[in-house]
């Protein structure tokens, strides 16, 4: 009897992944702006609804909005600048930059639909427009790249595939680890994605792209000479960021044939 029930439940897991397989599978589009394809669960409709909802909260668990219009005037048009001039600009997102007051935080991040977000204490780091750029560009390459709608539908995958396995055995453990290591190797390619976009956007929009390494470094200062090795880590380690950075610049420039402006200091 207890044989049967085993392979009883064994059955109904199986029937339950195949369901979200196949899911899975019916949920695979093509990024019209980055050309990858993707597991997108939600619409686009639904991606801006769902920043908007998640923005006041966000911006309350940093202590509100910076208090300095002129410093979030720039922050805005650094942002604008970057859309305006670049693949961005044909995307249905309404992208908005948000200067927050948290100066102990050294952080900038993306809310699906275009709303994005750079702490004080990050802002104050930066020495000039050309690095604030950076930040702001990749960004919106987060945005654009999808990455959290996929991570969203990924996210659901692997727990469903959790429900599955767990109806038998120890199997639903085993399923959530494969889940977590890939949404984490996951995550680091999103980051790669969004500098290499990021450098694309600067160049595009006039400013220097040298100048995202500054910001690696910055974010490698803040890490710490304690921070966690790449395999533990969401995001990929600076030295590597930096290394596919001027990839990213030599690529773009010999495709473009661009030449690199002069930096310009922030006011």
């Amino acid at each position: 009897m207890r044989g049967k029930n085993f392979k009883y439940r064994l059955l109904i897991g199986v029937v339950i992944a195949a369901f979200f397989y196949f899911k899975k599978c019916s949920q695979q589009e093509v990024n019209p702006y980055t050309g990858r394809q993707q597991t997108i669960s939600m619409s686009t409709d639904q991606e801006i609804q769902m920043g908007l909802q998640s923005k006041d909260q966000i911006t309350q668990q940093h202590g509100g909005l910076y208090p300095n219009e002129n410093f979030q005037a720039l922050v805005d048009q650094v942002g604008n600048k970057l859309v305006k001039n670049s693949i961005a600009k044909q995307t249905p997102y309404n992208y908005r930059f948000h200067l927050l007051a948290d100066a102990n935080t050294i952080n900038a991040f993306a809310l699906p639909g275009g709303q994005i977000f750079i702490t004080y204490a990050l802002f104050s780091q930066l020495k000039n427009q050309d690095q604030l750029a950076g930040v702001l560009g990749h960004e919106i390459g987060h945005v654009l790249g999808k990455h959290s709608a996929e991570r969203i539908a990924e996210s659901d995958y692997w727990q469903g595939l959790t429900t599955a396995g767990s109806v038998g055995a120890d199997m639903g453990n085993t399923i959530n680890q494969m889940g977590q290591k890939t949404l984490l190797t996951n995550g680091r390619a999103d980051e790669l994605e969004s500098d290499d976009l990021g450098v694309l956007f600067m160049i595009k929009a006039g400013y220097n792209p040298e100048e995202m390494i500054g910001v690696m470094e910055i974010l490698k200062a803040a890490a710490g000479p304690n921070r966690k090795p790449e395999f533990q880590s969401t995001h990929p380690d600076p030295d590597n960021r930096i290394e596919q950075i001027r990839a990213s610049i030599k690529k773009y420039r010999k495709s473009a044939e661009i030449q690199l402006p002069e930096k310009s200091f922030l006011d």
